[in-house]
């Protein structure tokens, strides 16, 4: 059965009704989901086996049947761990309909189908009792409902209900104990993911400083977490205020609560500076005795670095505090803890909050609209100066007395270097309620509220009234549009350079000249794992969960490329950057589509996992700016470095471990197409010339 889906078109800007199979959510959850990279984490799977063996063990050495209530089983991976270990019956339970089916098929696949029953809902409505979903209460509670933040999956709500209606009273449960781990730090990098800060124009007449309002300088931001990859946050970014505490625990063997709740821990500074950042990640212990523990910590608070675990289904968490607090070395602090059933967040106090009277503040809400507009990686693209400077440097080449720009990004300061540097008339248009009351905040505090003026429009529907009759000397655009995910997204500058063509003046000039889209072939360090088959995982056979992904991805994404910063997955180039297509926004969007093929030669002996993809704005003939690939690798050892601010775009190889050895040619063939009247690019990759699969290490 086929169903329209409406859908945005990030590229065009219009919105499009589209005919889909009616399971194509399902197909987009499997293939995007984190089943592989979760199968391939073997310190998890084996941290889980041992803490089952020991569950049942000691529930046996009681002289009771061992029954397993199992929320949120997956494949069934931990359930059969449990029958193996001498678990005399599992209740799985799975709420998403395509994994349960899986499980039910891997279950059989395995012969443990007379000892685990699949139970397709969510936990809270599964029943006990004689008709019911499960004859009696289960004795052992088994889970893997966490994420990086460790309960924003809903895990309290669900072990909350489970202790309440589906396990015994101390009953066993593996995990037995969760703790979160928070440690202070001041680190101007990670900052500027969080606040908007002056911005220094060089103009004739001497420096400008753009200056944040004040209402966004005391905005407490928003209380969502920035999961990241920290291992990959140099030591040099940021400065340790604090030893790791431990902030809260969780016994997951006992009744837990999902109400609001508050946890200090007091300490003193190990240096004096500014308080601005928590780092935080969590571990869990397999075992009332501690003795098997699996740990999401950094590499400079791990036991033992070397025994480093890399998965992405975990993480760790950055949270930034409401404001940035001066603190001393050796005087006395309290870090607060806060959370609700889904969210943490973390505050500074001075007293402890006990003399306070246990008045805690609020949950914090962003009342700017610069956290509702900008993500942490825009805020600290718009914090890099020497971007800003790069534009700065373009904008006067192309900058005359009388020049009137329209500037065409979302949120964009563009509009303030243009009249810092000169321009008659700038006008700048932003589609979105949220964008536009930002801007007028940033224009207000600059006192240029009647020198910019904003239009909140689209551009397509921009009339010649709205530019007070006047013709646009100068198109300017980052390009940044805050519904783009991938890197030609941003295309959408160029529909707009042709929608507004009618209002542009003899002779006018448009800032980025062109776009170019290039690839590299890479071989990956570590993010390989997610899209590679599992086969056998622990003794257990799952290929039918590698089939049911692969399904998935043959529906579509296979096709895709996919987002990721890669400036947190370290990767090295087997080949040199490829120019593939050129986009010329001095001209209108064609109206037949752009076509490129070729071949990448690969000149570096490695794996080939993927093809990577980014582009490059060219703002004059002279200057180029990169969302993507900033110094290739250049020797065995070393990694690419990438822009940090961006995604680039990752095409995953279908064969995805290709050995590339030194000697002879090796290619990887492409084809690229740029469809104009859906702004869609597609693309396939083809492994050439002797470049034969070989098996993936684990």
């Amino acid at each position: 059965m086929k169903v329209f889906c409406g859908r945005a078109n990030p590229t065009t800007g219009s919105v499009e009704w589209l005919e889909e199979d009616e399971h194509y959510d399902y197909h987009q959850e499997i293939a995007r989901s984190s089943y592989a990279d979760m199968l391939h984490d073997k310190d998890r799977n084996l941290k889980y086996y041992q803490g089952i063996r020991a569950a049942v063990s000691r529930m046996k050495a009681r002289g009771q049947k061992a029954l397993v209530l199992d929320i949120g089983t997956g494949t069934g991976l931990l359930s059969m761990m449990a029958v193996t270990a001498g678990a005399d019956f599992c209740y799985a339970i799975e709420v998403f309909k395509p994994m349960a089916d899986a499980a039910v098929k891997i279950v059989e696949k395995n012969g443990f189908s007379d000892k685990i029953k699949i139970i397709n809902k969510h936990s809270t409505e599964v029943t006990v009792g004689p008709d019911g979903d499960m004859p009696c209460r289960a004795n052992i509670l088994i889970t893997e409902l966490f994420d990086t933040e460790l309960i924003g999956e809903g895990a309290l709500p669900s072990y909350e209900h489970a202790h309440r209606h589906l396990v015994q009273e101390n009953c066993e449960a593996v995990p037995h104990r969760a703790t979160v781990y928070a440690q202070l730090v001041e680190s101007r990098r990670m900052w500027s993911w969080n606040r908007l800060f002056p911005v220094h124009v060089q103009t004739i007449h001497g420096e400008q400083v753009i200056v944040p309002p004040l209402e966004l300088e005391r905005c407490p931001g928003a209380p969502s977490v920035y999961d990241i990859q920290l291992n990959q946050v140099s030591s040099t970014d940021f400065t340790v205020l604090s030893d790791v505490l431990p902030m809260f625990s969780v016994d997951f063997s006992k009744q837990v609560s999902s109400s609001a709740a508050c946890h200090s821990r007091q300490f003193e500074p190990l240096a004096s500076g500014r308080a601005q950042v928590v780092l935080s990640w969590w571990d869990i212990e397999m075992d009332p005795e501690g003795k098997i523990k699996c740990t999401m910590a950094p590499f400079w608070a791990h036991s033992d670095p070397e025994e480093l675990q890399w998965r992405d289904h975990w993480m760790q968490c950055v949270y930034f505090l409401p404001q940035e607090e001066p603190v001393v070395q050796g005087s006395s602090l309290f870090l607060v803890a806060h959370h609700d059933d889904y969210c943490v967040w973390y505050s500074l106090q001075r007293t402890s909050p006990e003399k306070n009277g246990g008045v805690y503040p609020a949950r914090p809400v962003c009342d700017c609209q610069a956290h509702l507009l900008w993500n942490r990686p825009r805020f600290g693209e718009i914090n890099d100066q020497d971007r800003t400077d790069q534009y700065v440097q373009a904008l006067r080449t192309m900058l005359k007395p009388d020049s009137v720009c329209l500037c065409v990004s979302d949120g964009s300061l563009l509009s303030l270097l243009a009249h810092h540097l000169g321009a008659e008339q700038v006008f700048t248009i932003e589609s979105s309620a949220a964008s536009h009351r930002l801007m007028k905040k940033i224009f207000k505090a600059n006192h240029l509220e009647d020198k910019i003026n904003i239009i909140e429009k689209r551009p397509e529907l921009l009339t010649s009234a709205d530019l007070e009759g006047k013709k646009v000397s100068l198109l300017l655009g980052e390009p940044f549009f805050t519904t783009s995910l991938l890197p030609w997204h941003n295309l959408y500058f160029w529909y707009v350079r042709t929608a507004v063509d009618q209002h542009l003046g003899p002779g006018a000039v448009v800032m980025p000249q062109a776009a170019s889209l290039y690839a590299v072939v890479v071989e990956f360090r570590d993010l390989w794992r997610i899209r590679s088959p599992c086969g056998d995982c622990e003794g257990f056979d799952v290929h039918i969960m590698d089939d049911m992904i692969k399904r998935a991805l043959d529906f579509r994404e296979s096709k895709e490329a996919e987002p990721h910063p890669l400036w947190e997955y370290p990767c090295r180039s087997l080949s040199e950057p490829q120019h593939i297509l050129t986009f010329d926004f001095r001209q209108l969007v064609p109206p037949h589509p752009l076509r490129a093929e070729g071949s990448i030669n690969l000149r570096r002996p490695g794996r080939s996992h993927g093809a990577v993809l980014w582009m490059e704005y060219h703002l004059t003939p002279d200057s180029t700016v990169s969302t993507g690939l900033l110094k290739p690798a250049e020797d065995k050892g070393d990694y690419c470095c990438w822009n940090p601010h961006c995604k680039q775009a990752v095409y995953f190889f279908t064969t995805p471990d290709c050995r590339v050895s030194l000697g002879g040619s090796r290619t990887v063939g492409y084809t690229v197409e740029f469809h104009p009247h859906t702004g869609d690019i597609t693309m396939d990759f083809t492994l050439a010339d002797g470049c034969r699969p070989s098996p993936v290490e684990k």
